[in-house]
């Protein structure tokens, strides 16, 4: 991302500035980050445009108004990454690094992969950024974020999620709420998530951020990243602190 921030990006264009663009939209629609400009990506910037910048006519262009537009969304929205760090007390608070290619039994695919990956992946908490934005009339926690293997180990769980592909939201009651309407806000929240972000119950399909369906979740909203491919869960997608969710840079144009 050494160049975001020096030029303005359209449609045709590519470039590590075009995939970190599409990172920080990860909830407008979103897209993958493939440093492609083209139909999803523009509609993340025109979705951004309208939604958060209030644009009538939105350009799908990203230009210094929307850069700068962008850093302050980020601001509005930070993240206390003390609620993501796991507690264990024997890692870092984003795992070891440990169990790289390394999967539960036989089962090679992501739902098994062991490897503890280095912070939560950036993608998600962006996403979970225009959550909050479309959302206000929830108060939004984070009840779960990373869950090393020592954690799981801990408390008996073999699931690999947590260990940086997902984060677990919880949302607060009013007085009077009950179990039931937890359910329900809960399960509306999903619906509109796959509404706005381009997110799926489930994890049927390739490179779709994911919910856990009500049966698995029903009081609390799941979130993840695991059905991507294995290149959009590099160890450069991830992060440990807000500094290097924001990845700040000026605006040079």
């Amino acid at each position: 991302m050494s160049d975001y921030g020096t030029r303005l990006l359209s449609k045709g264009m590519q470039g590590a500035d075009v995939e970190e663009l599409q990172i920080r939209l990860a909830g407008f629609r979103g897209t993958l980050p493939d440093g492609d400009f083209g139909p999803g990506t523009e509609l993340q910037v025109t979705k951004f445009q309208i939604d958060v910048m209030g644009k009538g006519a939105a350009s799908g262009i990203a230009d210094s108004s929307t850069f700068k537009a962008i850093d302050v969304f980020a601001d509005k929205f930070p993240f206390d990454f003390s609620q993501l760090k796991c507690s264990c007390g024997k890692c870092d608070g984003f795992g070891q690094g440990k169990f790289k290619g390394k999967y539960l039994g036989n089962q090679k695919t992501e739902a098994f992969h062991l490897y503890e990956y280095p912070g939560i992946h950036r993608m998600l908490l962006w996403a979970v950024r225009a959550a909050y934005f479309y959302m206000p009339e929830h108060r939004f926690s984070f009840s779960s974020g990373y869950r090393c293997s020592v954690d799981n180990q801990k408390h008996r769980r073999n699931t690999t999620n947590h260990c940086g592909k997902a984060v677990d939201l919880d949302v607060a009651l009013k007085r009077g709420e009950t179990k039931q309407d937890d359910a329900s806000k809960c399960r509306e929240i999903r619906g509109r998530l796959v509404e706005l972000s381009n997110a799926q119950i489930g994890w049927t399909a390739r490179n779709r951020k994911s919910l856990e369906p009500d049966n698995i979740a029903p009081t609390w909203v799941h979130y993840d990243v695991r059905s991507y491919d294995e290149k959009y869960l590099a160890d450069q997608y991830f992060c440990k602190d807000l500094d290097a969710l924001n990845a700040r840079v000026p605006i040079l144009f």
